[in-house]
């Protein structure tokens, strides 16, 4: 309301757009303060887009039909057939019976199994809440490690380096976390969009992400040492509970073959006229198909359909705001800024990442902060003459690299903090610390990488 009525509308920026952005700001003001669920607020701020006219109800909508977003919302269906399947339980406890003699190599077994499993299972969340914690916990009772006085045991450390190693598993390919996609179809709509996307970000990301996987739990273990050094026992638990498995049932065997299915045409889909959506949706069908989830179970699903609401309504706003002129005009006014600072593009692009980072302090969701800035900060960059390739994956890669500055910061760090093993304070420091460290490693090791292979 302030900006609408207490603000000019500047020279250059239409009524329309102007009353837009106030819709928007106070959009993203209610994801943050959260005065009713998000997606009910984004329904709230959709509807007062159509009441007023500022958009038509055929623009209000249009995103809804956006593939991506419709990526996202397939990513959770594929995230709930690894945890009812058992397949990811499975996965984990493997590595944890191959790397868990000690804590570091507890520690490291379902680290590497977590990037293993992140390319076909794209919900960090979802590879938090439903596979890692349920492990995490059993491991800790059983070194008699509980929330309280004895989470300095073991569990706090390994709930650290999960949930910090976590942010590299989601960096590492463009399928492992949602925002990801998200932030390359936002780069797309602004004219700069990836050839064969997912071999493309790999390319990138490999180098800082696995040096930056392979140093996570070793930083942790160093500034959070847990009192139990040696874990001579998990091997055999993980053995153990792998005889109770049993084999691998039709449901996994069947899950298996359509995620690989769906993997192959991600990577290979442009070959063959298939995109990242259509991928995702043979996929699922498959698994419809094979009994491996039912329809019953999506519905169940909803994360699904909330996300699939909120995220639409951002997005939608915020390319309505792009085609408006809107963002091209907040670029002309920041570049005009920077000019007169004489900086060149290396300088505004640090300076703008590192205000990206800090605003997150902001956000309780990494979706949430690509929807409602990553098309301005990406738009800023490229204004002052940043390599558009740099620009639009370092803004995709960093997304995923403050999902644990804070207990809030994303889902993931959310389900890990309510486990109770780490009290609030040690949470915001560690945090804190991990997320410059995740942010050096990236643009040290990452800058380096990125020149050898001509980014910039």
């Amino acid at each position: 309301l302030a900006v609408r009525f207490l603000v000019p509308c500047p020279a250059g920026v239409s009524p329309q757009a102007w009353q837009l952005l106030s819709i928007f700001l106070s959009a993203i003001a209610g994801l943050v303060l959260q005065p009713l669920p998000v997606g009910a607020w984004a329904f709230l701020a959709l509807t007062v887009c159509v009441a007023t006219k500022t958009l038509t109800f055929a623009a209000a909508f249009k995103a809804f039909t956006n593939d991506v977003i419709w990526l996202i919302v397939l990513a959770f269906f594929f995230a709930r057939g690894f945890v009812d399947t058992g397949l990811g339980d499975r996965v984990a406890t493997y590595f944890v019976k191959l790397l868990g003699k000690s804590t570091l190599g507890l520690s490291y077994g379902l680290v590497l199994s977590e990037a293993v499993l992140a390319p076909a299972m794209p919900s960090t969340t979802a590879r938090a809440g439903g596979v890692y914690l349920p492990i995490i916990k059993a491991l800790a009772k059983q070194s008699g490690s509980e929330p309280g006085p004895t989470s300095g045991k073991l569990g706090s450390f390994l709930i650290q380096s999960q949930l910090q190693a976590s942010a590299h598993s989601s960096a590492l390919c463009m399928t492992a976390a949602a925002q990801n996609m998200l932030s390359l179809k936002l780069a797309a709509e602004l004219g700069h969009a990836l050839a064969n996307p997912w071999v493309t970000w790999f390319k990138a990301a490999c180098v800082p992400g696995v040096v930056a996987l392979l140093l996570t739990p070793w930083v942790v273990f160093k500034l959070f040492p847990p009192e139990i050094q040696d874990t001579p026992e998990a091997p055999g638990l993980a053995a153990e509970r792998l005889e109770k498995m049993g084999p691998m049932s039709a449901k996994e065997k069947s899950f298996v073959a359509s995620m690989a299915v769906t993997v192959f045409l991600w990577i290979c889909g442009d070959k063959f006229g298939v995109s990242s959506v259509m991928a995702a949706m043979l996929g699922l069908s498959l698994q419809l198909l094979l009994g491996v989830i039912s329809w019953d179970d999506c519905l169940k699903e909803k994360a699904a359909w909330d996300t699939l609401t909120w995220f639409a309504v951002l997005v939608g706003m915020s390319s309505q705001l792009n085609q408006l002129g809107l963002i091209g005009a907040l670029t002309n006014a920041v570049n005009g800024a920077l000019a007169t600072m004489n900086l060149g593009w290396p300088q505004v692009f640090v300076i703008l990442h590192v205000c990206y980072f800090l605003i997150h302090y902001l956000f309780a969701s990494q979706t949430a902060q690509v929807a409602s800035l990553c098309t301005a900060f990406l738009a800023m960059m490229l204004a002052v003459g940043a390599p558009p390739m740099l620009c639009v994956l370092t803004m995709a890669f960093h997304t995923n690299l403050f999902g644990g500055i804070t207990h809030y910061a994303s889902g993931q760090s959310a389900a890990y903090f309510g486990a109770g093993f780490v009290d609030i304070g040690t949470y915001m420091r560690l945090g804190g610390i991990m997320g410059v460290f995740n942010f050096l490693v990236w643009a040290i090791v990452g800058g380096v990488w990125w020149k050898l292979i001509g980014l910039y």
